[in-house]
């Protein structure tokens, strides 16, 4: 039997950014995947900080060129690589001057959070999806962590579910504690239906995409969730709960990626009955 393709879709990853919570587990648990026999693809943004010399990344030149459109506006989709030596690991990088260019991540040096990042995260979530559809590369789990990563399970949903390379695809959220303040425009789910979302699958950010309503909406299109840190937010905690999908509650630091490996098994199972 083929051994089973897991894609990783992360909002930040070490050691390219600072540890969080989030950054370490994206590094980790790819190379724990990988170590139990799974094949394994990595993505997150380009951000401006990350320094491409030191860390070696490169323009991958066949998978480049292709322009997104959000909002009317032709956006160069780049792609770039490196790699994690130790662990044997490729890490692929979205990048656009536009949007991925600036030093920080999701909000300046005042703590300010970027107005576009509704858009970042349609571009990153679109990305992805294009990259792995040229890679040709069919995953059976697409596993999203972070809520620029949050958009990814509704695309697959509801403009991919025909696609040949994602049409058998699990898809899992990782919830992490790593809300914003400032909800991000109340135009995005006009640029999703621009997309051609159906304006029914985007109830949960009608009114307001704050981190609550942007969990929801990544959460109801998700075949599972997983809480990534012990503090979850109260309120989406309830709400995932009372979803009744398949739910890992948060596994510590010692064995989740065994855990997260069994749990992608049994939805994989799920998906065979």
């Amino acid at each position: 039997m083929e051994s089973r393709r897991v894609l990783f879709v992360s909002q930040e990853i070490m050691p390219y950014l600072g540890e969080t919570k989030l950054s370490k587990i994206s590094r980790d648990l790819p190379q724990g995947i990988q170590e139990r026999g799974k094949e394994i693809r990595t993505f997150m943004p380009r951000y401006g900080s990350i320094n491409e010399r030191r860390n070696q990344l490169h323009e991958v030149i066949r998978l480049s060129g292709m322009n997104l459109i959000i909002d009317d506006t032709d956006h160069p989709l780049i792609i770039k690589v490196a790699s994690i030596q130790s662990a044997r690991m490729q890490v692929y990088f979205i990048d656009n001057d536009d949007y991925f260019h600036r030093k920080y991540t999701v909000a300046d040096a005042t703590g300010n959070e970027y107005e576009d990042n509704d858009e970042r995260a349609i571009f990153f979530a679109r990305g992805v999806i294009e990259t792995v559809r040229k890679l040709r590369w069919n995953p059976d789990i697409v596993h999203c962590h972070g809520w620029l990563a949050s958009l990814v399970p509704l695309y697959l949903r509801k403009l991919y579910s025909d696609d040949p390379v994602f049409s058998k695809v699990k898809s899992v959220y990782s919830v992490y504690n790593n809300g914003f303040k400032k909800p991000l425009k109340p135009s995005l789910s006009d640029k999703l239906a621009a997309d051609g979302i159906d304006a029914s699958a985007l109830k949960a950010i009608r009114g307001s995409a704050d981190f609550f309503s942007l969990t929801t909406l990544a959460a109801e299109h998700s075949d599972g969730i997983i809480f990534g840190c012990e503090k979850i937010d109260e309120q989406v905690r309830k709400h995932i709960k009372a979803m009744g999908k398949p739910l890992l509650e948060y596994q510590g630091e010692e064995n989740y990626i065994d855990a997260y490996n069994d749990f992608y098994d049994k939805l994989l199972l799920e998906q065979a009955k």
